[in-house]
């Protein structure tokens, strides 16, 4: 019996359990496996931590994702041999940007990036964390988190019936889940018409460039990932695809009036069976630390795509939770240390996100924003930057 299962057990929390700690290694249980938690989880095995990694899908699977990597990452990622080298990902140094007219314009990136899906991203993490020693539960729900002050441990309720106690507890689980709702998440209760598509296609585009197309009522991505294929994702309207009935209408009335969007749908090849897509969408501000539960990635807070980072901040703050609870100490000061840490690294970037965001998705604002970058390049640069980090 491996340590991971001497800590299941079924339906009831044992409350003669005081620890499931070796040495001064703690359990933790990472809820969620996308970016965030894959980079927790693999850092606090290698660091000897008993790491229970649960994810309610099976490996490999899309995600509505930009599938774009800011090179802020890629230190981080070279070091710890989680960058995949063999996948020859495309390098992305350019940003592209037009209005809903179809007005361009194109200016370098700082730091500049790269490609690659997540469906072969997670994967690759997914061996790198078994490897580690993460004990990786796939197809399993945490239907509840219950924090018990008495034992000072959680209690997570899983789908397959069992209970699982841990010292800590990572939130990786995303944009939007269940749990935040049984969390009482303050941000859950509030409605978002924001709608989230992704589609796989080869098609006729510059690998060095991600490009920005607004629409009216939102705005599409594109770049290159492996194998040659390109990743586009848009953030589009709720309501628009109510009135239009389906995505296909909705994408020929109101994206096509982008000429640029138009000749990327018409006349690219569609790799996927079907769109990825996901509904509420919310960028409403979220709390690093709820109920003892350390929140990483999307999960802590969601940075408006255009900004083009969300996934190297998902990996950085996988990485600060994980470190928190390795250097050790008392729950709270993990705790503390982990939301000022956070707090310095992200919360400007979000806050600058969501105010860039009111540029885009409009006739009027993104004319704005083109004229914005094509005669103040130093300021676009500028706000590029505050929605950026430093590489870590």
């Amino acid at each position: 019996m491996s340590l991971c299962e001497n800590i299941l057990f079924d339906k009831r929390f044992n409350p003669k359990v005081k620890g499931n700690q070796v040495g001064n290694k703690a359990s933790v249980a990472v809820v969620g496996g996308g970016l965030a938690g894959l980079v927790s989880a693999y850092l606090l095995a290698k660091n000897g931590h008993l790491a229970i990694l649960i994810e309610k899908k099976s490996y490999p699977f899309h995600r509505v994702c930009g599938e774009y990597i800011s090179n802020e990452a890629k230190d981080f990622l070279n070091r710890e041999g989680l960058f995949p080298e063999k996948m020859s990902l495309p390098e992305i140094n350019n940003f592209l940007f037009s209005d809903t007219l179809g007005n361009h314009v194109s200016i370098p990136l700082d730091l500049g990036g790269f490609g690659v899906s997540r469906y072969e991203f997670d994967h690759f993490l997914v061996k790198k964390a078994k490897e580690a020693g993460v004990e990786l539960r796939t197809g399993i729900q945490v239907f509840d988190i219950t924090f018990h002050e008495k034992e000072n441990q959680f209690q997570l309720e899983l789908s397959d019936g069992n209970v699982l106690t841990t010292d800590f507890v990572i939130g990786a689980f995303g944009k939007r889940s269940k749990l935040d709702k049984a969390m009482n998440r303050p941000f859950i209760v509030k409605r978002s018409p924001y709608i989230g598509v992704k589609y796989h296609v080869r098609t006729d585009f510059l690998r060095d460039t991600v490009a920005l197309h607004n629409f009216e009522g939102g705005y599409c991505g594109i770049n290159a990932i492996e194998e040659g294929k390109f990743n586009i994702c848009y953030l589009g309207n709720r309501d628009q695809l109510r009135e239009h009935g389906s995505l296909e209408e909705m994408e020929r009335a109101i994206l096509w009036q982008n000429p640029y969007l138009k000749t990327l749908f018409s006349e690219s090849e569609f790799l996927l069976d079907r769109p990825e897509v996901i509904n509420e969408i919310n960028f409403e501000p979220k709390k690093p630390v709820e109920k003892h539960v350390l929140m990483a990635g999307d999960a802590a807070g969601l940075i408006t795509p255009l900004c083009g980072n969300g996934m190297a901040m998902a990996i950085q703050s996988g990485k600060l939770a994980s470190e928190c609870i390795i250097q050790g100490g008392e729950r709270g000061f993990i705790e503390k240390k982990y939301q000022e840490e956070w707090n310095n690294l992200f919360r400007r970037r979000l806050w600058v996100g969501r105010k860039v965001q009111l540029l885009f998705g409009t006739k009027n604002s993104s004319v704005l924003a083109g004229r914005l970058i094509k005669s103040l390049p130093r300021v676009a640069a500028i706000i590029v930057k505050n929605t950026h980090g430093k590489p870590f």
